[in-house]
């Protein structure tokens, strides 16, 4: 399944209370370590069909990554029932694909 990019805070709400869940790779243009983990990201959402993945540039969208309390990039979150249920902080593979196989059992 192809990686969403979201594009306004609506688009959010609306994604974060959906019964699947979704996960959110927020991330900056000018952010080394992310544009090393894009790639892994895109790859884990063919692994798990049944998630939803959604990228989120924090610079264009500063209100959505200030309701979540966005302190650093790459950050990983998991909701489910507008709840977060998972998150990760950092550009860690291993650790990204734990949290998605969490997440989805």
């Amino acid at each position: 399944m192809p990686v969403t990019t979201v594009t306004s805070l609506d688009q959010f709400h609306k994604i974060i209370n959906g019964e699947k869940v979704a996960i959110f790779d927020f991330w900056a243009t000018w952010c080394g370590p992310c544009k090393v983990i894009s790639p892994i990201f895109e790859k884990l959402s063919d692994q798990f069909p049944d998630l939803e993945f959604y990228k989120i540039d924090v610079d264009e969208q500063q209100e959505i990554s200030q309701e979540v309390g966005i302190r650093a990039m790459p950050t990983f979150i998991a909701f489910k029932n507008g709840q977060k249920v998972k998150d990760l902080v950092g550009a860690n593979p291993g650790a990204l694909q734990d949290l998605i196989k969490a997440v989805s059992a």
